[in-house]
């Protein structure tokens, strides 16, 4: 029998609003489309969430050229409104995120297993640009 030991990377945020907002900008496909990419030169053209255990997501990202594009697809394992979602993505990778509501702000923290392509570092920061990327979106709106 084959085990393999996954790594776990841990990217977090602070976001300037209160849960109840951070959740709704999180899950709400026409807010996901304005946030879900890691860089400027990047975006999500189109995003569906069936924000439900057993429920299904479909993010598309996009290099705005063209030259590159993806979908990032998975399930729910579990939700918790304004606290608490882990799911699987498609290729069997495992994430948490964790809403810390601490009054007017809110502390994002994403778990994600690692894959094998990219280094550790590489993966880190580009989660990591993802929840700033998030953080930025949520704070420059009202509501």
């Amino acid at each position: 029998m084959q085990t393999s030991d996954k790594t776990t990377i841990t990217v977090e945020t602070v976001v300037q609003a209160p849960v109840e907002k951070v959740w709704r900008y999180w899950t709400e496909p026409h807010h996901i489309t304005q946030w879900s990419f890691a860089s400027d030169d990047w975006h999500a053209p189109h995003a569906e969430n069936d924000l439900k255990t057993g429920g299904r997501f479909l993010t598309r990202m996009e290099a705005k050229d063209g030259s590159f594009g993806f979908d990032m697809t998975g399930a729910y394992d579990e939700v918790r409104k304004n606290e608490y979602i882990a799911y699987t993505i498609d290729d069997g990778r495992k994430v948490t995120i964790h809403f810390i509501s601490q009054g007017n702000e809110t502390k994002v923290v994403e778990e994600f297993e690692a894959e094998g392509t990219n280094s550790i570092e590489q993966q880190r920061e580009g989660w990591q640009a993802f929840l700033n990327n998030f953080k930025k979106y949520s704070e420059s709106r009202n509501g």
